[in-house]
């Protein structure tokens, strides 16, 4: 009798899971038809991820400060996402429009960092040394760019960066706040990104309202957790028509879980159960036919360029089957992990 190989180590469990379990739910069809079966099916694992949405409350908007920016506003809001949870966001609006006009509406979503003021230009206005280089770096202020482009703009803070960071000293030395948060709020059966995509769908609540936004001209943007953010919120609110990833697409099982990754997972960014039923391609395909645009750079530094192109590959094979080749695109940069800019603001056009 042949015996199985036995594991010890937590890492060679993991990699021997990642092996020998292969998802159940890959995309395998040639038609539009196939692909809109497809997505019934994983649609339904992709909600069993979360659980139930929290329940809608009334939003209070309430406006805490407004600055001249030049060439914009810049307002600071409150609004309520569910129950006993405020969010914190700014809201940026471009001057010189005519009256009774409408521009579309940007959700400009953060990654990792100093929260939504990394975005709209606020932490540049600190001139803090080491934060403007890693503004610089990243090439991070897309949501200033994007009101200089003529949009309607609201950037929140996702939990826990910005003003919604726990106390240093709760989460303990060398506690990553991301994690500790996310079993936090498991406590309460929540996952902590669950909350995010539903406080990023109230985000698009406020804009859809504003007096100056064509609520049927919605987007969003997002580097790194953003293009986490930006993949979530085009995937559950109908109301974004196209987005722009930035930093993201790639494999849990390559590049996050893999031998050649590096334990690359984040509690805000965790998706329960993901691997039993597919991966990040997988959950950009119930985002399909909506235009989106993949910005990869070929020295990703937090990702592996190889995986993100054979990810984006995946996901086209989603969109051809569906006949909407042309709702998918490309921007592969020479750099590293960073927003590009260099295609988003013609395809943002475009589609918006």
């Amino acid at each position: 009798m042949t015996r199985s190989k036995r594991f010890v180590n937590l890492y060679d469990v993991l990699q021997n899971w990642l092996k020998t379990r292969r998802p159940d739910t890959l995309f395998s069809g040639s038609t539009p038809e196939d692909v809109r079966a497809w997505q019934r099916s994983f649609r339904r694992h992709y909600r069993g991820f979360f659980g139930p949405w929290p329940e809608r409350v009334p939003l209070r908007l309430e406006v805490t400060g407004v600055e001249d920016r030049g060439d914009h506003w810049r307002k600071r809001i409150l609004f309520d996402s569910c129950a006993g949870v405020t969010v914190p966001a700014y809201l940026l609006e471009p001057k010189g429009l005519a009256r009774g006009e409408r521009r579309p509406g940007i959700l400009a979503a953060h990654g990792h960092g100093n929260g939504k003021a990394d975005v709209v230009g606020v932490t540049r206005e600190e001139n803090n040394p080491d934060k403007l280089k890693t503004l610089d770096r990243l090439k991070y202020e897309y949501g200033l760019d994007a009101v200089r482009h003529g949009y309607v703009v609201i950037a929140p803070d996702w939990c826990p960066f910005g003003e919604r960071r726990p106390a240093v000293e709760w989460t303990r030395p060398n506690r990553d706040p991301c994690n500790v948060m996310d079993l936090a709020w498991r406590y309460f059966g929540r996952p902590l990104l669950a909350q995010n995509i539903w406080d990023g769908m109230r985000a698009v609540d406020v804009l859809a309202a504003h007096p100056r936004v064509d609520p049927r001209r919605l987007g969003v943007i997002g580097l790194s957790q953003g293009g986490t953010m930006s993949t979530h919120l085009l995937i559950a609110d109908r109301r974004l028509r196209a987005g722009v990833v930035s930093g993201y697409i790639s494999t849990v099982r390559g590049d996050a879980l893999g031998p050649r990754g590096r334990g690359n997972t984040c509690g805000a960014q965790h998706v329960p159960g993901l691997l039993l039923h597919g991966d990040i391609p997988e959950m950009l395909g119930l985002a399909c036919p909506k235009p989106v645009l993949f910005e990869m750079g070929r020295q990703e530094g937090c990702f592996h360029y190889p995986d993100m192109i054979a990810a984006y590959r995946r996901l086209r094979r989603i969109y051809a089957a569906a006949g909407r080749a042309d709702c998918i695109a490309s921007d592969i940069h020479p750099n590293g992990h960073q927003w590009s800019g260099a295609k988003a603001w013609a395809w943002l056009e475009r589609w918006l």
